[in-house]
């Protein structure tokens, strides 16, 4: 009966502790430990099983279990771990887990376990018994990690986790209390994990926490104490935090600063979860906080040289580079002051012009005596950067402290600057308490140091380049001016000659044609007056065709002048071509072999089909004139595409091109015939045979038509011509039909011109040539008395004006005033030159046509005819 009340005894204690167990890992005891609520909120898998119930079940898993196995606590609480096991774990590996549950033996071991969804993983047991306060086995304590990863692809570091493994569960095995257990793995992770009661706020901290703050971990830590820790600035923003965290559930999760006894400012990132009892009522904060000093340090330290950076490429000025420097670092590293100052190494003293002070610190501003402050000078002097951390309590400055203190300046860096061996300058940071200058500060005042002096001398160096250019600059202006007084001389003498050659030359030739005119009109006027008719011809012939020869001569020097009048139309290169082929091949003589290659898909070209024809026919004839014994003539025809380089050296835009070459087989040209092969009336043909304009119209009417042309010669080896022109984005247009002896230019009835023209012969000639046709036509001498006509009420059909009038008002701008008042006249402009007045830029409004001077007066009768039977 006794024995029955015993075991009866034996039993419950056994339920009541189990129940205590699992109420104190669930957090439901108001007693519970902080360090067990840190196990419910680490990311650490973790379960506990208690070995006095039957079967060993789990009795608690935290979350991170829960996500690990996908299994929900419901599913895991009071079964034994090995429903985790599958079909590969290994028997030898069960065996020994059961032999360390059965021995209370701490164990490490990685176990092929199963997952519910039915995949595999490796999970790295720790397995450690724990005892209560009578020393009897309470519970098992078991840590999880998913080692998979790591064992498919670090096989090379198995033995040496064996061994990591070995120590940890030795240290598990010795620790008999579970405070300690946790603390190990915190400590472990670099984290202090810490609780506050809500209702009392009193702290429970570890010794790895404690240590994190910089807190002796022998002395208690109160919740006044921790708070006290806290940079001043963040002590709302963590209070905000803890009552969000109390009041709304919010997870406690801040990043602040907090200084610690030493007086060194450290980041902390802190996180925790509030636990509530049963009823939902908060019961305590619970979390864990990481050192981040390091980490938010270097970012920004990062982010201060960026900025620097940009500050020295903006800054010119020294005193400038040196403030910005100031201002980074004591930004950067929250000083009380930074700054810069020059060195006098005699006087032991230091001249600082300005510094950068943090709010309620005053300026150094002025002259300082080093030996005031402490005997610190003597570092300075060798070069070594001097480093305080408590005045009072170095050596060197704790007869000065007060003095320092008195300039906020109880820990400082002085940093010397050198140039050429000797102290020059410094850099210096001031704080006005207690402060350690970690290592990476130091690098980091070092760095900024670095900079700022190779800027402060690189501009230096920019300021003496830029006064030894200024000076270079005048005498290379003075010496320049004295070269252009002495080339503009020499360039005017020059001209002239120039002039000279080309006056000369348009003498000679218009002399001749004009002695060929005038002396057949007087011969015509004798014969006239004599009554001898039947000899007239002769002389009309001979004066008509002296003058279309100084027609050509008049357009062969407006084409190299480019001021002749163009057409231009999107026109088919080769079909151009291959439509003088005949006339070519009659030209050149049987001597000479003619071949045309035309490129298949040519693109069209933008130009005046007539000029166009007139340089080839020019090209061609030139090519026959170098082949007087015979020889091949091939013309050629291709797209080009001109890059930078090439486009370059033709003097042309890159882009898109079509060429035009003439070649020979003759006697080829040498470099200084080439070189002035476009010049104005030089020609190597005997005198009476060419002159010299023929390659100069080219020229113009190349450049005119936005193209270029370049001579490819070499003595002996003949001649290539080639002309570029550039691409027509559009389609070709077909030719114009030739017209034909039949076409009647009579005017139809009732139409009337109006001739604007201030030479009367060409009024007179006009009306005569129109009114023969059955035109009516009204004269005007200049653009006002044309305007007059036409705003009356007189019905005109057709404008034809000179471009160039006297009287202030030009052709186009009569055109333009005449069509304000009749917007469907049509107008046919006359000139001896394309003026941009009319032509703006190459373009004609619709409905203007224009006529070059000289023209034949049944040219001018089909102009008119086609422009007023045009739609």
């Amino acid at each position: 009966m006794d024995k029955d009340r015993r075991n009866a005894d034996d039993g419950q204690v056994e339920a009541l502790d189990a129940e205590r167990i699992a109420n104190e890992v669930a957090g439901l005891d108001r007693g519970t430990d902080p360090f067990v609520a840190a196990v419910r909120a680490t990311r650490m898998p973790m379960i506990v099983t208690n070995p006095r119930l039957p079967d060993n079940p789990v009795v608690f898993a935290n979350d991170a279990f829960c996500r690990l196995t996908g299994y929900e606590r419901s599913e895991i609480l009071g079964r034994n771990c090995r429903f985790l096991q599958g079909p590969d774990t290994a028997p030898d590996t069960v065996k020994r887990i059961h032999e360390a549950v059965k021995n209370a033996a701490p164990i490490e071991i990685d176990i092929r376990n199963y997952r519910k969804d039915g995949s595999a993983f490796w999970n790295r047991l720790l397995l450690a018994p724990v005892y209560d306060g009578y020393g009897a086995l309470a519970y098992f304590f078991a840590s999880q990690l998913d080692v998979t990863r790591d064992r498919e692809k670090m096989e090379g570091l198995r033995s040496r986790n064996a061994a990591l493994s070995a120590e940890l569960t030795n240290r598990l095995a010795v620790a008999h209390e579970r405070e300690r257990e946790l603390e190990l793995a915190m400590a472990a992770g670099g984290l202090g994990a810490w609780s506050v009661d809500v209702a009392s706020r009193s702290l429970a901290a570890s010794e790895a926490y404690k240590a994190l703050l910089g807190w002796p971990t022998d002395r208690p830590m109160t919740y006044e104490d921790r708070q006290s820790l806290i940079h001043p600035e963040d002590r709302d923003a963590v209070r905000a935090q803890s009552d969000a965290t109390i009041h709304e559930g919010a997870d406690y999760d801040i990043t602040h600063r907090i200084v610690t006894p030493q007086g060194e400012t450290l980041w902390m990132k802190a996180r925790g979860v509030l636990i509530s009892d049963v009823d939902g009522a908060p019961l305590r904060i619970a979390g864990v906080t990481q050192d981040i000093t390091r980490e938010v340090r270097s970012q920004k330290m990062r982010t201060a040289l960026v900025e620097l950076s940009d500050a020295l490429r903006d800054l010119d000025d020294p005193a400038d580079i040196s403030y910005a420097a100031a201002q980074v670092l004591g930004r950067t590293l929250e000083v009380s002051r930074a700054g810069y100052g020059l060195v006098d190494r005699q006087a032991e003293t230091i001249t600082i012009d300005r510094d950068w002070n943090a709010p309620g610190i005053k300026t150094l501003a002025g002259v300082l005596h080093f030996r005031d402050y402490g005997s610190y000078i003597e570092e300075l002097k060798r070069g070594e950067t001097a480093v305080i951390a408590d005045a009072r309590l170095d050596p060197r400055t704790s007869q000065t402290a007060q003095a320092l203190e008195a300039i906020s300046a109880r820990a400082f860096v002085n940093m010397p600057l050198t140039e050429q061996g000797g102290l020059v300058a410094l850099l210096y940071l001031n704080h006005a308490t207690t402060r350690a200058w970690p290592e990476d500060e130091m690098a980091f005042i070092r760095d900024v140091a670095e900079r700022t002096r190779a800027a402060t001398e690189r501009r230096r160096v920019e300021r003496n380049l830029a006064d030894l250019a200024a000076s270079l600059e005048r005498q290379v202006e003075e010496r320049t001016a004295a070269l252009m007084k002495s080339e503009e001389a020499l360039r005017q003498s020059q001209k002239m000659e120039a002039v000279g050659q080309l006056t000369g030359g348009i003498a000679h030739d218009f002399n001749n044609l004009l002695t060929g005119i005038t002396g057949s009109l007087d011969l015509l006027a004798k014969r006239l007056a004599e009554g001898r008719i039947n000899e007239a011809d002769r002389f009309i012939t001979a004066a008509q065709g002296a003058a279309r020869r100084a027609s050509s001569l008049t357009h062969r020097l407006l084409a190299f002048s480019r001021r002749q009048t163009l057409a231009p139309r999107p026109t088919d290169l080769a079909r151009l071509a291959r439509g003088m082929e005949e006339l070519i091949q009659r030209t050149m003589g049987p001597s000479i072999t003619v071949e045309a290659v035309h490129a298949g898909g040519l693109w069209p070209v933008l130009v005046d089909p007539g000029q166009l024809e007139n340089a080839l026919l020019n090209l061609c004839i030139n090519a026959r004139d170098a082949m007087p014994e015979g020889g091949k003539l091939t013309i050629e025809s291709g797209n080009r595409w001109l890059d930078e380089r090439v486009a370059a050296e033709c003097e042309l835009p890159p882009g898109q091109y079509v060429s035009l070459c003439v070649s020979d087989t003759g006697e080829g040209m040498t470099p200084d015939v080439v070189a002035r092969a476009f010049e104005p009336f030089f020609t190597t043909k005997p005198i009476g045979q060419g002159t010299g304009l023929g390659l100069s119209m080219i020229y113009g009417f190349a450049r005119q038509s936005g193209g270029q042309v370049r001579i490819y010669s070499e003595p002996g080896h003949g001649t290539m011509v080639c002309l570029y022109l550039p691409r027509h984005l559009g389609a070709a247009e077909a030719p114009e039909p030739t017209p034909s002896p039949a076409d009647s230019p009579e005017a139809t009835a009732g139409q009337t011109i109006l001739i604007v023209d201030d030479e009367p012969t060409v009024r007179m000639l006009v009306s005569e040539v129109l009114g023969q046709l059955g035109y009516a036509t009204l004269e005007a001498e200049d653009g006002r008395a044309g305007l007059a006509t036409l705003n009356t009420h007189r019905p005109v059909d057709l404008l034809i004006t000179d471009v160039g009038l006297p009287g202030g008002m030009n052709g186009r701008q009569v055109a333009d005033a005449a069509r304000a008042v009749r917007p469907d006249l049509k107008v046919l402009f006359i000139t001896g030159y394309a003026e941009n007045a009319v032509l703006s830029h190459g373009h004609l409004d619709p409905g203007m046509h224009i006529l070059t001077k000289p023209f034949a007066m049944d040219e001018l009768a089909r102009r008119v005819k086609a422009i007023l039977t045009a739609d």
